[in-house]
């Protein structure tokens, strides 16, 4: 009975190893979901529209959802020039919140502007960057508009905040600069 009961379990193992190791046919998908996608691929063809494809391009004139509004000044110089002279800030005095523009400007601006606006940040010291000029230089002359647009486009070294800050945040950061240069104006 013993050496039977062995020869049945080593024959069970033999089994075992030998049924798992078929190399003709695919395993067994316990999960197929996770294999194969259900939902459509993006340019999978389809009939569900006219041009055969899933993907396609969003209704003209449409506005992401979100916080997304156009902002319709070129990144030029004379665009520039005209944020400089004509785009004024839409939110009002109870809207605008410095403790929100002072995180947002710690956390985006102040490691090259300084955490008051004088040009004198970390990456300044520690001379990684040079030329980050004062808020309250006279020669830069900066306006409401001029900081909103060199926010959204970058200038100089100065890179895009763009994808960084939503409009909203844009703005505080803006009231923020125009409050640190009025500080340092005193």
């Amino acid at each position: 009975m013993k050496t039977s009961l062995k020869y049945i379990v080593v024959l069970v193992m033999l089994v075992g190893f030998v049924s798992c190791q078929k190399n003709s046919r695919p395993n067994y998908q316990y999960m197929p979901n996770m294999y194969e996608p259900v939902g459509y691929e993006t340019y999978q063809e389809s009939d569900a529209f006219a041009n055969g494809f899933e993907a396609q391009l969003p209704a003209e004139g449409s506005i992401p959802r979100g916080d997304f509004m156009p902002y319709e000044i070129d990144n030029t110089n004379e665009g520039y020039e005209l944020a400089k002279t004509t785009l004024t800030s839409p939110l009002d005095s109870t809207q605008v919140d410095y403790a929100e523009g002072k995180v947002l400007y710690d956390i985006y601006c102040g490691i090259c502007h300084g955490n008051k606006g004088n040009g004198k940040g970390k990456l300044v010291d520690r001379e990684k960057i040079l030329g980050v000029p004062s808020y309250d230089d006279a020669g830069r002359a900066i306006t409401t508009g001029s900081i909103y647009h060199v926010i959204y486009y970058g200038k100089n070294t100065m890179g895009s905040y763009a994808n960084q800050l939503n409009e909203n945040e844009r703005w505080q950061v803006v009231a923020y600069v125009e409050k640190l240069k009025a500080d340092l104006e005193k």
